[in-house]
């Protein structure tokens, strides 16, 4: 029985290392940046997984796209319709903010 729980400690070790120093921290940058999504309203500063910078204009009633202005053209505004999933950060003050 000593030797079978001398074998298991060892791997027991590697998966508690493997959870704290990988999935953990995954899955609260993954929790901060879903918060972040659906706290998006208009007039924040966005960038696409894309490389997007943009303005949100509006967001659509089932809140999966949003409407964002990325630039003018001949004085009209370039307006460009995302979905929701492909905003990766937020920006304020010029600084990128993932997730708050």
């Amino acid at each position: 029985m000593d030797a079978i729980t001398g074998m298991l400690v060892p791997f027991i070790a590697i998966g508690a290392i493997f959870y704290f120093l990988l999935f953990r921290p995954e899955q609260a940058k993954r929790k901060k940046h879903q918060n972040m999504l659906e706290n998006l309203s208009k007039g924040d500063e966005i960038v696409t997984n894309g490389g997007l910078h943009g303005k949100i204009l509006g967001l659509s009633n089932d809140k999966n796209t949003i409407l964002i202005v990325v630039g003018e053209l001949n004085n009209q505004e370039v307006k460009v319709q995302i979905s929701r999933s492909a905003v990766a950060f937020l920006k304020k003050g010029g600084e990128l903010i993932e997730g708050e």
